[in-house]
């Protein structure tokens, strides 16, 4: 009787936890480049109280066991690309593909993110800092930050799909730049971790990170001009929400079915 009690608890435990996740995703629902996460449960120990065997053309062709309920295994993150929005604005980037921008993050970590509305920032020096809205310093291909002469007309900065960077002068003629903005792939992007603040950072389960333009046949590249909007889909969403709401509900009900069979047991009188 009391194994109903905490396997049901555990069902609601863990339907708590996937409300969690999805009113994430519902909150960042207009995040640029949020990818939305799911979670995934497993069940948990089963007592064996009797095992199927063969013996003699005879014996017991199933077994008996009971579980013990479920537990979040893990959260996987769904990294389809969002829907690209156009902005008109020549530091809004947008990637169509796997990659990543680098970000020189806190305390001098290099970080990765898919948000690419990028700002300015001025220096010490009058040059021009390419950052995130945060501050951060968007990295170029070779790990360094991205700085614009102050005779740069950032309203003539031109962006190719691998990065590279150029501008019209005066005279409306082309000058290279000779800097990339650094977008990387990695082996199992799966394993990245959000530490807030639309940025993900490596370990040693994501491999190391690639530069695309080292990449043979690259598939992703980037849209200036462009932010990608949130993969997030409101009513699939919510859909999940009902039904995680109902299993929840289905697993307190349990909880009230054990206790009112304990109380009929400890009312039986002899």
């Amino acid at each position: 009787m009391m194994r109903a009690l905490y396997t049901a608890g555990s069902g609601m435990k863990a339907q708590q936890f996937n409300v969690d996740v999805i009113s994430n995703n519902l909150a960042n629902v207009n995040t640029t480049g949020y990818k939305k996460e799911k979670a995934e449960f497993k069940d948990l120990l089963y007592q064996t109280m009797d095992r199927a065997y063969v013996l003699n053309d005879a014996g017991k062709p199933v077994n008996l066991q009971v579980g013990h309920g479920t537990v979040v295994s893990s959260t996987v993150r769904n990294f389809d690309n969002g829907t690209p929005e156009q902005t008109g604005s020549n530091l809004d980037f947008a990637i169509d593909g796997e990659g990543f921008f680098t970000i020189m993050g806190p305390q001098g970590i290099v970080q990765y993110t898919r948000d690419g509305s990028f700002k300015l920032s001025i220096t010490e020096d009058g040059m021009k800092r390419l950052t995130t809205s945060d501050g951060y310093a968007v990295l170029d291909s070779s790990g360094e930050e991205i700085l614009f002469d102050p005779e740069v007309n950032i309203s003539e900065l031109s962006v190719s799909p691998l990065g590279e960077m150029s501008y019209k002068d005066a005279e409306g003629v082309s000058i290279p730049m000779d800097q990339t903005i650094g977008m990387v792939i990695f082996p199992n992007k799966y394993a990245l971790e959000a530490v807030g603040n639309n940025l993900y950072s490596s370990n040693s389960a994501t491999g190391e990170p690639v530069q695309v333009t080292e990449v043979e046949n690259a598939k992703s590249i980037m849209k200036q001009g462009f932010l990608e909007s949130s993969n997030v889909q409101v009513v699939d969403e919510m859909v999940k929400l009902i039904v995680a709401q109902r299993a929840y509900e289905v697993s307190s009900k349990a909880i009230q079915s054990s206790d009112d069979m304990l109380q009929i047991a400890n009312n039986l009188r002899r």
